[in-house]
């Protein structure tokens, strides 16, 4: 028997309680007011989305600055609260969390695109928040908590009445220190396999810098189709649709021959989307996912697309896996060159990213090129070798475990 068993026996042999947020605790929003020239010279640190979206634990250190004046009423976090980022363009990656697990030794506040949950008293430990609201039981309830089409909204009022075990202190402790074993392995395995990364990157980039041909802007390589989305209002649309409509939330940096959505032919002849020919390269242009990196993906059947992205059909003696894979050994120094985060939404500067050069030498070298390039992704990212299917397995080991460790017995009434 484990300790964790032990102390269940000892101390809830019963069940646990389980309650509504609601009732012990309230939201809080985050920063309101603000404009862009805020968020430039500013002199208090605040928490933005990606930093609440990828960390367990809210960093009271935020390199991050917005203006606040002397005065001025805004909510800044203490120790306890739990950061929700309170939209995404995927129904599967909203209402993650981050918790503020010791006090800030200065004011520390939150972007108007997440809001905290404050508890009333201390029934919860800040260190078991961190892993109670990123466990399935918790994660599956307030996923039911938001709706949305092309932005997935967490609706407050519903994400209240979302119910959590509240089991006794001692039994919150010994979780926490299991869990922490879990997660500093985990990271170790992360570490190294981000630094085998950094060096196939490095070593992919040097292959494509050595190509030595002419460099020619995006904009001459084909034609660049955009796309729109047709009103979810209007069912003729939608219903029954056959033919293949590509979201920017699908684009996954891999090659794509399923793509989810479906519109019908009144949609494609009823509004501005062109079919796209296949092969073509899609380029995400404009989404918060621009603020950790570029989404590029190598399209294999026709289709259409949305409003957020540009997809490129290259001309004759132009290979499409061949702009694929350079764009993606370019990726980020595109991003980091052409990206604008100044925004609510970040989003490609077109002018920029069209006039982006890539060399391009006879399509006989392209297509050799393209397929050695193929070859450094898949050392990296096959999830059947090596480093990435040993961390795979660690982290669905890892979440077995978590939610194991998270699921209670409920106390009767």
């Amino acid at each position: 028997m484990s300790r964790i068993d032990e102390l269940i026996q000892e101390l809830c042999p019963d069940g646990v309680q389980f309650v509504a947020l609601e009732s012990i605790a309230r939201t809080v929003p985050g920063l309101s007011g603000k404009t862009k020239a805020d968020f430039s010279d500013g002199n208090a640190r605040y928490v933005t989305y990606k930093s609440a979206f990828s960390n367990l634990t809210v960093d009271d250190a935020a390199p991050d600055f917005v203006k606040v004046g002397e005065g001025e009423r805004q909510n800044s976090l203490h120790l306890g609260d739990v950061v929700i980022t309170g939209s995404s363009e995927n129904i599967d990656e909203v209402g993650m969390s981050s918790v503020v697990v010791r006090e800030p030794v200065e004011p520390l506040y939150l972007n108007s695109f997440c809001f905290a949950l404050r508890f009333h008293h201390q029934t919860l430990i800040p260190e078991f928040c961190k892993y109670l609201f990123r466990g399935e039981n918790v994660r599956n309830q307030i996923r039911k908590s938001a709706s949305g089409v092309t932005r997935i909204n967490i609706s407050k009022p519903r994400f209240m009445k979302v119910r959590i075990p509240v089991p006794p202190l001692e039994v919150q402790r010994e979780i926490v220190r299991v869990l922490d074993t879990f997660t500093a392995l985990e990271a170790e395995l992360e570490a190294e396999l981000e630094a085998r990364r950094v060096q196939y990157a490095h070593y992919r980039q040097l292959m494509l810098d050595e190509v030595e041909a002419a460099r020619k802007p995006l904009s001459d390589l084909g034609k660049w189709f955009g796309g729109m989305t047709p009103s979810k209002s209007n069912s003729l649309y939608w219903e029954g649709g056959t033919i293949p409509w590509l979201a920017s939330m699908d684009v996954s940096d891999t090659t794509s021959e399923e793509i989810r959505g479906r519109i019908t032919e009144a949609a494609l002849q009823e509004t501005s989307l062109s079919i796209v020919p296949s092969p073509s390269v899609a380029v995400v242009m404009r989404s918060n996912i621009l603020r950790r990196r570029l989404p590029i993906g190598l399209i294999n059947v026709d289709t259409t697309v949305n409003q957020d992205m540009r997809a490129l059909v290259p001309k004759d003696g132009i290979n499409a896996d061949y702009v694929y894979q350079a764009l993606r050994a370019d990726s980020e120094r595109i991003r980091l060159s052409c990206v604008r985060t100044d925004g609510s939404m970040a989003a490609v500067d077109s002018k920029l990213f069209f006039s982006w050069e890539i060399p391009l030498p006879s399509l006989k070298e392209q297509e050799s090129v393209a397929n050695a390039l193929r070859k450094f992704e898949t050392l990296v990212n096959d999830l059947s070798i090596g480093l990435p299917a040993e961390l795979v397995a660690r982290r669905k080991q890892y979440e077995h475990y978590r939610d194991r460790l998270l699921t209670f017995k409920e106390l009767s009434a």
